[in-house]
């Protein structure tokens, strides 16, 4: 849907049609606070949608700076937890309202697909989750075709490990 000019009934379109599916995908691939990491890609979006070489683009653009934001976002979050890390206490655990929420295979499901490296489970999120065409994640995450195919592959492969030997 193009963006050009001062069109705010497509970028309103484009917010309604898919705010909560890129939160849905921010939320997969890491973000504590994937409202507001969605919230400021459409923000970039907006401040950048009479530069858009290609208006029909705004889309794979959403998609784009929501998997950097992430990135971004839980490098961060890495750092701080190592340098703060001496600071929680020892076999501190969830509350027993959060275990009953989240079932069982779900949280193994989602742990195992965190445990994965970043670049498989940006694949796994953004192909599987998000239904996108090889291409598309692809053009996505900025990396060649061959390698979407390879990190999905692997992505699989190591899930399918981790979730038999929890099940055993």
């Amino acid at each position: 849907m193009p963006l050009a000019g001062s069109d705010d009934g497509a970028y309103e379109e484009l917010f309604t049609a898919h705010f909560w599916g890129l939160v849905r995908l921010a939320a997969l691939l890491g973000a504590d606070d994937a409202e507001d990491v969605v919230q400021e890609a459409f923000v970039r979006l907006h401040r950048r949608r009479r530069t858009l070489r290609d208006q029909n683009a705004a889309l794979a653009y959403l998609r784009s700076s929501v998997c950097n934001a992430c990135r971004s976002r839980v490098r961060h979050l890495r750092m701080a937890r190592r340098r703060h890390a001496q600071l929680a206490p020892p076999g501190e655990v969830g509350s027993a309202e959060q275990h009953v929420v989240l079932d069982e295979d779900v949280r193994a499901l989602l742990a195992a697909v965190a445990g994965l490296p970043r670049r498989q489970r940006e694949v796994l999120v953004l192909r599987y989750w998000l239904d996108l065409s090889e291409r598309d994640t692809a053009a996505t995450l900025g990396i060649a075709l061959g390698t979407v195919k390879a990190h999905a592959a692997r992505a699989i492969a190591a899930l399918g490990t981790r979730l038999k030997e929890d099940t055993e």
